[in-house]
Formats: C-alpha cells, structure tokens, sequence
C-alpha cells in the first residue's frame, strides 16, 4: 500500500509536531481542536520542558518528547516547527527514521524553499519525500490564521487532506511556491503590519482626548466592521471608503493628509521590503 492508499483508508491519523513554540505549540492545539485528529494521535515533541507543559495544560491527551525520534515514531505526518535555522540539524537528526512510502513531511519555516528541503530529505530507494511548505500567521493560536500551502511531489488527496486540516486553523489556500513569498510579506508578516497600524490608531485617539483601552476597543471593532463589509458585499476596498468620502467632509480630509504623508506608499513599500528579504 502506497502512501497515498495509506492516507485514504486511515480510521485513525497521526502527527508528529517537532517544535512546541509559538507555531509548533498553537498548531497543536488548534489541531486537537478539529475534526481530522484527535488529541491523543498528536505528538509534539520540545528541548524544554517549559514548552511541553504548556502543551499538556491545554490538554492532557496530547502527547509530549524530548525526542524528536520517538515524535514522529508511527505517525502519518510530520510537522516541522522549528526556526529555519534549525531545519537543517532536525531534518538530518530524524531522516534515518522517515518512511517516505508512508510520512508526509510539512516544514511551516520561512525561507526554506523546497530545493533545500529535497537537498536534505533525498530520494531513497527510488522514493521521493512529499512535502508541503505552509506559512500561517500567529493568528492560528485562535483559530483564525491565514495559510498559504504549496507541496512537491504529492497527489490531490493529499493536497486536499492538508487544505482541510489548515481551513480547521482559519483560511488556508494551495498555491504554488513561488507565490509563498508575497503571502508570507501580506499575512504572516502583514498581521504585525495591522497590528502597527492599531496602536498607531490608539496613539491618535489617546491625543486626542481617549483612554487607551476605550479606543482600542472602538478600532477593533471599526475594522471587524470594515472586514465584514467586504466579506459580505463582496466589494472593493475602494467602493466602501467612497461611502464615507462626502464632498468636504471630514474622512476625506483625514484619507487626503494620510496619502500627503505617504501612507499608501509607506505600506506598498513595507510589503515589497518584506519580499525582497
């Protein structure tokens, strides 16, 4: 039975997380979350034991290593959350153990492309590994990421599988690697971007005469309204704010002194330095 058969006919799946931080620990616990795993078919594995009890403060059913090789031990995936810097040491430490004909491998590192991953996870016995490249954003510890997925040789059950489990963590697309670099700057990047933008908000709202939290509060809100404006008319960005710009009013005034300073550029700019990296 191949690997793709494998999948298929699973009753139960397993996945193996080496890596418990920010996006290792949070992809963990929004998996056991979902519909594809269950709590006790995640393994997760961590060089501390502060990161793993975190882990088992969520939920006790997830099982917890300090070694990466007995993680992946019998599970279907293998998920690498460690920094990029890392992929290299991790990847050649459990590649004697990989089963090609019956792991997947994902790496969510940014900047590791899939010719670094093939040069690392080589052709055995005529197989090659099936990976994936995902890059969601921080937002995936509340279920609400944005995932933009890309994979080498895989079939389109196993695309699909990986899609869906992502969709249970927020958005996920497949896509195609060259394009993961402009999501990463617009989604995994850009969610610090927003997050900029708010506290710039909140500066303003403070001078202008607003405790902190209550103008927080009020541009929250302001912009879940601006999102469900467009998810629900299905409009462009630009069609809404023409809702607001009347002849000599005040939005206008305010859009007009932002673009003076440069705000579409400055974002235009941050974005294209994020791919350029």
């Amino acid at each position: 039975m191949d690997k793709l058969e494998t999948i298929k006919h699973l009753n139960i799946m397993k996945i193996g997380i080496i890596g418990a931080g920010n996006m290792g620990g949070a992809i963990a616990r929004g998996l056991s979350q979902g519909t594809h795993l269950s709590a006790k078919d995640i393994n997760v594995s961590a060089r501390t034991n502060i990161s793993l009890d975190k882990i088992k403060n969520f939920n006790t059913d997830i099982n917890t290593f300090s070694n990466n090789i007995e993680c992946i031990n019998n599970v279907d995936i293998i998920l690498l959350a460690v920094k990029p810097w890392l992929i290299k040491s991790v990847s050649e430490e459990i590649l004697p153990y990989v089963n090609y004909s019956k792991q997947i491998i994902i790496s969510v590192a940014a900047g590791i492309s899939f010719d670094t991953l093939s040069s690392i996870f080589i052709e055995k016995e005529s197989i090659a590994p099936t990976l994936f490249r995902i890059i969601p954003n921080t937002a995936i510890d509340v279920l609400e990421s944005f995932s933009c997925i890309a994979s080498i040789n895989s079939c389109k059950e196993q695309e699909d599988l990986i899609v869906s489990m992502f969709n249970e963590l927020g958005l996920a697309i497949y896509t195609t690697e060259d394009k993961i670099a402009a999501f990463t700057s617009i989604s995994s990047c850009g969610i610090a971007y927003a997050f900029r933008y708010i506290r710039a908000a909140m500066e303003g709202g403070v001078e202008m005469g607003l405790y902190p939290d209550l103008a927080k509060k009020a541009i929250m809100q302001t912009l879940k309204g601006a999102i469900a404006l467009l998810e629900i008319n299905q409009s462009n960005p630009e069609i809404e704010i023409d809702k607001v710009t009347t002849p000599g009013g005040t939005t206008i005034k305010g859009l007009n002194e932002m673009e003076h300073n440069g705000f579409s550029s400055s974002v235009i700019k941050g974005l294209k330095a994020s791919f350029n990296k």
